[in-house]
């Protein structure tokens, strides 16, 4: 007989429930529910190993990402408060210890972890996410020799990013205080755990954002990134991208002393000199005041010494070269007796000049006689009375005297010639020996030229 449950040969089209059937119909949202509590309640906590595949993080904060070994996979959700408490940037390829819980996700039929801390899964790890970042960071440049800064050699105010506590800080400001007093501005940070790589980025990008001058803090010559020694986790802060980067941008000179000796960061190689220690940070910051007074008194000693040294030999140069001169005597003889040759020229030329002057003043005397010059002065008489007659004769009033007289214009100097210019004038002046008379001039039959005045003589 056909179990009726699966009996297929009836040829039913509706589902029934059959007698004696425990096996109800249930729909999918309680299966995915009960398949939900089961995995949640089984696997409430658990702790996955396994390399990171497929690592996004969502505009939401949140990442997904897969688990996986070489025969398995599961997929993963790291909600965005736990994304952000990462202590590492997670990346593919990692190998991590994930924990949390199972769950699934019906809408998809699929289970997966809810991960709420993950850790890097031993050094291997750890050290194989180190190499990476510094390969990565090493191809852009950061690590490059030739962008590394000089060290001031006596820096007036040092800067320090390192815990206000602890003993580091007080290594470096006590070393500081042995060698060489400086200013010591302390930026204090985080150098451990969550949110230490944030903290020490910002504080070396703060520091380079002081201003040079005038500002409230005194902008640092020199900076120093100090941590005390610890394993690679308790180091981590400083091999995160954000602090190598900061340290790397900085322009200000950087220190980096991490750890001990034998530790490294990937801050020692963004820096511009690494120390072993912070300790030897401190050293290496500044020079050791008695070495340095002791070298400004050694060369103030030498340079005392060229001084004086110069001096001596400039003097011996110039007695040797005062040995070499010619005496005075020697160099003024020639001089002197050209000097006495021409004082003795000069005083015959002076002689002969007076007696050369004094013939010339005797043969001009002798030519001065009285009679010679009354003499002149009689020819001198007889020529100015030539002269008088001459002018007596052509003197113009000498005509007038008998009878003539001359004619001039009205108003001006002007002398009228002729007949056609009196005419022209109309007005003129007749003068006389004895004086002037005014008159006009007319034509013939009593009309007068130009503007003479009828009561006035006229002239025909």
């Amino acid at each position: 007989m056909a179990d009726p449950l699966f009996d297929t040969s009836s040829g039913r089209l509706v589902a029934e429930q059959m007698p004696g059937d425990n096996a109800p119909a249930m729909s999918v949202s309680e299966l995915s529910q009960s398949l939900k509590r089961m995995v949640e309640g089984e696997f409430g906590h658990v702790r996955l190993r396994g390399e990171i595949s497929g690592w996004k993080r969502a505009a939401s904060g949140h990442a997904y990402l897969a688990l996986k070994d070489a025969d398995a996979v599961i997929d993963g959700v790291i909600w965005r408060g736990a994304a952000a408490a990462l202590p590492f940037a997670a990346q593919d390829g990692l190998e991590v210890i994930a924990t949390g819980k199972l769950t699934t996700y019906p809408g998809r039929s699929k289970y997966q972890i809810v991960i709420e801390r993950m850790e890097l899964a031993g050094e291997g790890a750890l050290m194989a996410l180190f190499e990476k970042l510094k390969a990565k960071l090493a191809g852009e440049g950061l690590f490059d020799r030739a962008a590394k800064k000089p060290l001031p050699h006596m820096p007036r105010t040092i800067g320090v990013v390192t815990s206000p506590t602890g003993a580091v800080i007080r290594d470096i400001l006590h070393r500081l205080a042995d060698r060489f007093p400086s200013h010591v501005v302390v930026w204090p940070v985080k150098v451990q755990g969550e949110g230490a790589a944030a903290e020490i980025a910002a504080a070396v990008r703060g520091f380079d954002a002081l201003p040079v001058e005038g500002g409230p803090v005194r902008r640092p010559d020199l900076l120093i990134v100090a941590r005390g020694g610890g394993s690679i986790e308790d180091l981590w802060a400083f091999n995160e991208e954000v602090v190598v980067r900061a340290v790397a941008g900085c322009s200000i000179p950087v220190i980096s002393a991490v750890g001990h000796e034998t530790d490294t960061s990937l801050c020692d190689f963004a820096a511009d000199l690494r120390a072993p220690t912070p300790t030897a940070a401190a050293e290496i910051a500044v020079p050791v005041l008695a070495d340095v007074r002791h070298t400004v008194a050694t060369l103030a000693h030498r340079t005392e010494r060229c001084v004086r040294r110069y001096h001596e030999r400039a003097f011996e140069r110039l007695a040797a070269l005062v040995r070499v001169l010619p005496k005075r005597d020697a160099l003024l003889g020639p001089q002197r007796q050209k000097m006495d040759d021409m004082g003795a020229r000069l005083d015959r030329a002076l002689e002969r000049r007076v007696t050369l002057a004094r013939g010339q003043l005797d043969r001009s005397a002798g030519a001065l006689r009285p009679a010679m010059l009354d003499q002149r002065l009689a020819t001198a008489r007889q020529k100015l009375g030539g002269v008088g007659r001459h002018l007596d004769l052509v003197h113009p009033e000498l005509p007038l005297k008998k009878g003539y007289a001359w004619v001039e214009a009205r108003g001006t100097r002007k002398v009228i010639g002729t007949a056609e210019a009196a005419r022209g004038a109309g007005a003129v002046t007749l003068h006389f020996a004895d004086g002037a008379v005014d008159a006009r001039v007319e034509r013939p039959g009593g009309k007068s030229y130009g503007g003479a005045s009828p009561e006035q003589p006229s002239l025909l």
